[in-house]
């Protein structure tokens, strides 16, 4: 029996194009056991998106190569299986909903079909059969008459209506591993609460783990039991949801959490978000990929890349300065501060 559900360890996804290399993905390690939530937090082009491609096998190659580490599911090598038996998990025990409904539903066919089709292939179903389990996949995710809506278009759909197909889609072999590729972007707040809510029923249903790739740390505070803080293709901060909003030990996950609007604070004024913008990932110098926006960096900072540590009780960082005396947040004049 293996230990955890999901073991990812040490991933490393390159991309090399003529421009150079991009470290698109650069040594990712975490654990995820069956029934837990896994938020993947971090800014655009962080390796969020990419690091779950390269688990599900969807990343092109070339231009894409795994340069090192391995991901483990109940204990096998998923890198290492060949592409037939990595379709049969994909999808079947190993699901993703995509970042946008409209372009990863096929516009030409009927919802039906597409609910239908991995039934088919991975459950061997009839086609008789996996109809009428489309019509209770969509039921089940709140759209309402199924039994007409089921022969309806991708485009005949609202937004949140799309995104509960996707959900039903990706739900149909009933996975032990769902991975949400922000699910609730472009949705209104009140479609958002309904999908996360969903999503949280049928977890408690059943008992699948979930990896939930956000930008919203409103969405992480919520649902994940764990967090994973990435930057520039690298992890920064991991630890329980606890650990990670309340005793941040990273730099840039201070510069995270001072950028929420704080509700219980009245006075007006300037949010205070994290100065500058990402690195370019293309070749990449060896340093702290986040030393040129940190208000804390020093020489050492500009020299070396930063392993993660133990900080505390499964909870990780990669600082250089985490232990100096004296070495702690500063509060600085617009943090915090309500719009």
């Amino acid at each position: 029996m293996a230990e955890h559900l999901l073991e990812v360890d040490d991933l490393r996804m390159h991309f090399h194009t003529r421009d150079g290399v991009v470290k698109a993905v650069d040594g990712v390690t975490y654990t995820l056991d069956a029934g837990e939530t896994l938020g993947v937090v971090g800014e655009s082009g962080s390796g969020k998106s990419v690091h779950a491609l390269t688990m599900m096998g969807l990343v092109p190659m070339p231009p894409g190569r795994i340069e090192g580490g391995d991901v483990r599911f109940k204990g096998r090598s998923l890198l290492a299986l060949p592409d037939e038996e990595r379709r049969r998990i994909r999808g079947n025990e190993i699901a993703m909903i995509f970042q946008d409904p409209m372009t990863s539903l096929n516009p030409v066919y009927r919802v039906g079909r597409q609910l239908a089709e991995p039934l088919m292939i991975h459950k061997g179903m009839s086609k008789k059969d996996a109809w009428a389990r489309a019509v209770e996949l969509l039921r089940l995710v709140g759209i309402p008459h199924p039994e007409s809506r089921v022969r309806d278009y991708p485009h005949q759909f609202s937004g949140g209506m799309r995104q509960r197909v996707m959900i039903a889609m990706a739900l149909a072999c009933d996975p032990d591993i769902l991975i949400a590729d922000e699910p609730t972007t472009a949705l209104d707040v009140t479609i958002q609460a309904q999908i996360m809510e969903l999503m949280q029923e049928l977890q408690q249903r059943t008992n699948s783990a979930i990896i939930m790739i956000t930008h919203d740390l409103g969405v992480v505070a919520d649902m994940a039991d764990r967090v994973l803080v990435m930057y520039a293709g690298r992890p920064v901060e991991y630890g329980s949801t606890d650990e990670v909003f309340y005793r941040p030990k990273h730099p840039y996950t201070w510069g995270l959490m001072d950028s929420i609007p704080r509700h219980d604070v009245t006075t007006k004024g300037e949010l205070c978000p994290i100065k500058g913008q990402p690195p370019s990932l293309i070749d990449a110098p060896e340093r702290c990929s986040f030393a040129p926006r940190c208000p804390y960096a020093t020489t050492v900072c500009l020299e070396s890349v930063p392993v993660l540590r133990t900080v505390g009780e499964g909870h990780l960082a990669s600082c250089h300065r985490i232990g100096e005396e004296g070495f702690s947040r500063i509060e600085l004049p617009c943090a915090g501060v309500g719009a």
